[in-house]
């Protein structure tokens, strides 16, 4: 039983209807009584302030035979922008959302920052990007960021693969717009997005394998980062004692053997190029060349591993695997799975990401919406 004051209580049921209404409407005031056990003249005064706030409206009745038939109340997700950036090693990716992660738009940049010119870069891209924007009510609310590396009280403690450490991203930004600016790991932001979209599991892991190869943890339906930000660093598990130096300071970390960078540079050296994109690789592979079979099969035994250890320290009840590898290889991810010899793997979902490639983008748009509306717990669906 909930104890406390008054306005906290208060405060606590217009966020458990706020919720109820972004999850589940159109709904009636009748339906959110029901659903949270609250009496309908506690739904009726919450909701008659959330309708003066433009957060939600009233948009018809609902089809029933029985009796009066009731109004349906729907989130106004039109009222104010998002911006989600993916600031990733070679391209920054900006989408731009509603309140409810629809009404999306996608914009790609060539990543030719140094860390003198990154901050002016971002201010740049941002300002064409709300130009560009309809005007709203709250106009653009927030903007969240994902880094290809750790994050602590918003802030970019270690990049391994460009060179943004401790740049004072939030802080100009935010200053500069006047906007509230959110740093998160690219990771977390995937298995955040996977989890309100696709898997609603309360245990969950997403790998995310692009330049380094990450996870994001979330247990008992809240994201794990650790003392400070470092949880999730999957790549940097040591497979090989004494093997390839890593940018973090280790030898033999799983990302110099699994990432995509390291799968790709391999195979170019075994067939003597220079450098190759994925899309020559993963036409290679469909081809049964050799070299491209033998880096896939690299691919797998070193995720195999990592996932066997992830199985023992995390018990998940489902793992999303997102990367290019088995987005465009159906046949990896069984694989994987067949090559676990773990025993809870038998309790365990293998699953590809349901996202892709907009996984780390959505999952900013989702930490946006929880941090503005102040609520816990969102399903959303893909357009």
């Amino acid at each position: 039983m909930i104890t406390g004051s008054k306005e906290l209580i208060r405060d606590i049921n217009s966020r458990l209807v706020l919720e109820t209404i972004i999850n589940h409407g159109p709904i009636s005031r009748a339906s959110i009584a029901s659903t949270l056990g609250l009496t309908k003249a506690t739904i009726s005064t919450i909701v008659n302030d959330l309708i003066e706030k433009h957060l939600v409206e009233e948009i018809g009745s609902d089809d029933t035979s029985l009796g009066r038939k009731p109004i349906l109340l729907n989130f106004c997700a039109n009222s104010g922008h998002i911006l989600s950036i993916d600031l990733g090693v070679e391209y920054i990716y900006v989408l731009s959302s509603d309140l409810h992660a629809t009404n999306c738009s996608l914009k790609q940049y060539p990543n030719e920052y140094d860390a003198d010119t990154i901050i002016d870069g971002l201010k740049n891209i941002i300002t064409q990007t709300i130009e560009a924007l309809e005007k709203t009510i709250f106009g653009v609310v927030e903007i969240c960021i994902g880094i290809h590396g750790v994050v602590h009280e918003n802030q970019a403690t270690f990049t391994p693969y460009y060179a943004y450490e401790n740049l004072p991203f939030s802080k100009i930004l935010e200053e500069h717009f006047k906007i509230p600016v959110l740093l998160e790991n690219e990771a977390n932001l995937s298995i955040i997005s996977e989890k309100a979209f696709c898997y609603n599991s309360s245990d969950i892991i997403g790998i995310s394998v692009h330049s380094g190869l990450g996870i994001g943890i979330i247990i008992d339906d809240k994201l794990y980062t650790g003392y400070n930000g470092n949880a999730g660093e999957f790549g940097h598990s040591i497979v090989v004692v004494g093997g390839r130096p890593c940018p973090c300071g280790n030898k033999g970390c799983l990302e110099q053997y699994a990432s995509e960078r390291a799968i790709l540079n391999d195979y170019a050296s075994k067939v003597g190029l220079t450098s190759i994109d994925i899309d020559f690789f993963i036409q290679r592979y469909l081809e049964k060349e050799p070299a491209a079979v033998d880096m896939i099969g690299q691919f797998i035994r070193y995720m195999s591993v990592g996932i066997n250890n992830l199985l023992n320290t995390f018990n998940p009840e489902v793992i999303v695997i997102n990367s290019v590898f088995t987005m465009n290889l159906p046949d990896v991810i069984p694989k994987i799975q067949a090559s676990l010899s773990n025993r809870m793997s038998n309790h365990c979902i293998l699953v590809p990401s349901g996202l892709q490639d907009s996984s780390i983008l959505l999952g900013g748009v989702c930490v946006c919406i929880k941090h503005f509306l102040g609520i816990h717990s969102l399903s959303l669906k893909t357009e």
